[in-house]
């Protein structure tokens, strides 16, 4: 069973093996249909396409003043979510596998903690992603397979409410003996304030440290061997244990990329505030922090 990477090796060893199922997430936040497209170009053989906005966000909720009730990603409600799963074929004993191109650190990984969200342990994301897979050589189609059949149970929900937090808890956070420790996934430049390419306002929540995902993986789009991420994390952690450290990012997909570091790195499971900054600015009486 895997539960956080899987190697291109290992998968290309699996590719035929019964009762797994490959998503492939691209997308860009810039341009939602970009990932569709480059799934009918070309993807591992198999694989289903996983759209970000249509089958891993829901409605999202505009407001006249710019700004939303839901941030910019928000979760689909847990019903709509199963459905997809079984609409896709999933059960409880379907090994899952996710990649995107930008080395799991976008939809893959949001995919992977959702799956975890909702009970469902055999998920793992494709170290290296799309580019990992073609630069060994692996094999690739264009043909669009169906989703299997259902032919085992519906999928059945246990619900992991400790893996999410919302703006509330976000707040008590700031008080002096909260264990929660809050981390900032964006670019430093983001967590700073110095700009905000997305979001209507810049800055940050004051009390957060910057723990940029990006830091978890090689410039080559693979993440860091196990030893590394462990050390990289306690020194952001300190004396904090991994199942208080809070991960959010400008919309609630990219933390996911440390969750999933986190995790791999052996010292267990995070938090997620999914709202992230687009939902934490959407309250004027929320405090922001710049330097």
């Amino acid at each position: 069973m895997y539960t956080t990477l899987i190697s291109p090796e290992e998968l290309h060893q699996n590719l035929n093996t019964p009762n797994w199922l490959i998503f492939d997430c691209r997308t860009e936040l810039s341009d939602p249909h970009a990932g569709r497209r480059a799934y009918a170009q070309g993807h591992l053989p198999g694989a289903l396409f996983a759209d970000l906005d249509e089958d891993l966000c829901g409605p999202i909720r505009p407001r006249p003043d710019g700004f939303t009730e839901t941030g910019r990603h928000p979760l689909p409600d847990v019903e709509t979510f199963v459905a997809t799963l079984n609409q896709w074929g999933v059960t409880n004993q379907t090994q899952v596998i996710a990649y995107d191109d930008k080395g799991g650190g976008l939809s893959a990984a949001r995919l992977w903690w959702m799956l975890r969200w909702v009970g469902h342990d055999m998920v793992a994301v494709l170290d290296g992603g799309w580019q990992g897979w073609v630069g060994k050589g692996y094999p690739v189609s264009s043909e669009a397979p169906s989703a299997p059949q259902p032919g085992g149970k519906p999928f059945k929900v246990q619900m992991r409410d400790d893996l999410l937090i919302d703006a509330t808890d976000v707040l008590k956070a700031r008080e002096e003996f909260s264990p929660l420790l809050i981390l900032d996934s964006r670019a430093p430049e983001r967590y700073r304030g110095e700009t905000e390419p997305i979001d209507p306002v810049a800055g940050r929540v004051p009390w957060a440290r910057n723990a940029p995902y990006t830091n978890t993986q090689t410039p080559e789009g693979f993440f860091r061997p196990k030893p590394e991420l462990k050390a990289h994390f306690e020194k952001l952690l300190g004396l904090s244990a991994g199942k208080n450290a809070v991960f959010y990012c400008g919309s609630g997909v990219t933390a996911a990329a440390n969750l999933l570091a986190l995790k791999h790195a052996g010292l267990g499971d995070g938090k997620l505030y999914s709202g992230s900054w687009s939902d934490w600015i959407t309250d004027p009486t929320r405090p922001i922090g710049k330097d």
